[in-house]
């Protein structure tokens, strides 16, 4: 698949001098649904993308293609197709910031200038933070869901392992889907149990949080599975190094007490996740706030310093689930906050935290968490019809089918289904 694009603005752009009304850095989920909600409401302003991939992934589906339901060519489209209408796309990467004099660098050596900027460069895989992982992924059993070409791994291993271990692994938060670690997990356990193999795979899951579960509502229907799968749930439990040819995963282990120990767990099948941080052009830049996400307030997305400033999606500051569900309702707050801004107004819209985690508990059945800042449940359909606290067909049927359309004919366009903006002071 080969993707082509220009590198620099069209004529029009570069007669303003590189000068628009909103850039948006980063061409991922968030950045083209805000980019393509705040044209639907404005068209006439200008507004240039900043994004350096020739390809957009639907990223949720990648548990799919790991579970063998989808096709890993589903994932992927090219970028140039999904630029809003309206919209400039510079295909180079950030490099730096200059909020105090609304600047923008990039890595074709210009710099571009904005009246609001919009930072959505989503998060870093810090793959290495885990020794001997990089030389080993894709092979020797050592795989993981967290990558396009590393998903169809994870189904080829599901299908070619009949008997022996099989380590899954989650670092600290945060990161993005926390539920994924364990999709995978169960998604094998059910493949492996359709095909009589159950008794013969040892499955063990290594999560660095102290809980299966950020919201509590959510853990039984989960350690239903847990039992079910006869999975060893290892808890504080971090993947620290990897050998690969030896098949040896090393975990730091902390106790109720505080005290670390190291241990090695011998494997056939290792599922892993990389640590998560925010991008090093953010972390080094007067944007960063605390662990080097962008500092927004949590109900407008607006910067804590730089009014001008919006940030959204994994790269903010913000305790939300890392989802593209959070996205989908926080593009829409952005871009009206954005217009506001561009009028010398207040803020209009707020967020309340909202996030989704479709977990796949089996091949058919899903428990559809969704939740806001707090914990708080935040069940988009009346429990009658779906109960996000129980495993339903429903759930799985909304994830295979709708959720790909909604994402790619829906937010990446500006459709706004069920997330209207919340107004700033009136009632939820």
């Amino acid at each position: 698949m080969t993707d082509t694009a220009p590198s620099t603005p069209n004529l029009a752009s570069t007669a303003r001098g590189l000068t628009y009304d909103v850039v948006v850095v980063g061409g991922g989920a968030a950045g083209l649904s805000t980019a393509a909600s705040i044209l639907k409401r404005r068209g006439g302003i200008t507004l240039a993308i900043i994004e350096p991939s020739g390809s957009h992934f639907y990223q949720p589906g990648w548990t799919l293609v790991g579970g063998g339901v989808f096709r890993q060519s589903q994932t992927r489209r090219s970028e140039k197709k999904l630029i809003p209408p309206g919209a400039d796309w510079v295909q180079a990467a950030a490099t730096g910031f200059e909020p105090e004099a609304n600047l923008v660098h990039l890595s074709n050596g210009s710099s571009i200038r904005y009246e609001v900027l919009v930072v959505a460069t989503g998060l870093t895989l810090d793959w290495d933070a885990i020794e001997g992982l990089g030389e080993t992924l894709g092979r020797n059993g050592v795989t993981s869901n967290y990558r396009y070409d590393l998903a169809p791994y994870t189904w080829q291993m599901v299908q070619t392992l009949g008997r022996g271990n099989a380590v899954f692994t989650q670092p600290p938060m945060p990161i993005k889907c926390a539920g994924a670690p364990q999709k995978a997990m169960y998604l094998a356990c059910d493949a492996w149990r359709r095909r009589g193999l159950a008794d013969n795979i040892n499955v063990s899951f290594h999560t660095a949080t102290p809980g299966l579960f950020g919201v509590k509502e959510f853990v039984p229907p989960l350690m239903d599975y847990i039992n079910r799968y006869h999975i060893d749930l290892c808890l504080k439990s971090n993947l620290t190094k990897v050998d690969g040819k030896g098949r040896i995963a090393t975990f730091e282990n902390v106790a109720q007490d505080g005290s670390k120990t190291t241990s090695e767990v011998e494997f056939d099948m290792l599922h892993v996740v990389p640590p998560q941080r925010a991008p090093d052009v953010i972390r080094n830049s007067t944007l960063a706030g605390e662990g080097g996400w962008v500092s927004v307030d949590p109900a407008t997305l607006r910067h804590t310093k730089f009014a001008n400033v919006f940030a959204l999606g994994d790269v903010a500051g913000t305790s939300n689930a890392k989802t593209a569900a959070a996205v989908r309702v926080q593009a829409p707050v952005v871009a009206v906050n954005v217009l506001a801004t561009l009028d010398h107004k207040p803020a209009v819209a707020d967020y309340d935290g909202y996030g989704a985690c479709p977990l796949t508990v089996e091949r058919g059945k899903i428990v559809l968490a969704e939740f806001a800042y707090g914990g708080k449940l935040a069940p988009t359909l009346p429990t009658w019809l779906l109960n996000g606290r129980k495993p339903t067909h429903l759930a799985w049927f909304l994830k295979e089918w709708v959720m790909p359309v909604l994402y790619w004919d829906g937010m990446l366009r500006g459709h706004e289904l069920m997330v209207a903006p919340h107004k700033i002071g009136t009632p939820r």
